[in-house]
């Protein structure tokens, strides 16, 4: 029986999840911000699916690390609408991809390490 992949079983989730908070958000005609946070999102998790077949151990922590800088990217577009009053809340999926950015982070700390 092969293991789960926790990290690209929680980008797949949160990629959905942005995906839905997304479509609330054009349906409240925020339509730049929509489409400026599905970028990242689902960069992280191309990217983290890209390393799991990755040439090389310097690919795998290539790739890990572009994931990282999309965490950071989709970070600032959280905080940003967690800050405006009339947005839809995003509490959850702030939860989410801190969580995202703790477990990427490990893993990109042990493979340097190796």
């Amino acid at each position: 029986m092969k293991k789960e992949n926790l990290i690209v079983r929680l980008t797949l989730e949160f990629a959905i999840n942005i995906v839905n908070y997304a479509e609330l958000l054009e349906d409240n005609k925020k339509y730049v911000i929509a489409r400026q946070l599905l970028k990242p999102v689902t960069s992280i998790g191309a990217n983290v699916r890209e390393a799991q077949n990755a040439e090389s151990h310097s690919d795998f922590l290539h790739k890990m690390k572009i994931a990282a800088k999309e965490v950071k990217e989709t970070d600032y577009w959280l905080l940003l609408c967690s800050s405006v009053e009339t947005y839809p809340d995003c509490k959850e999926l702030q939860e989410q991809i801190k969580t995202i950015e703790r477990v990427i982070n490990k893993i990109i700390i042990t493979c340097k390490s190796k």
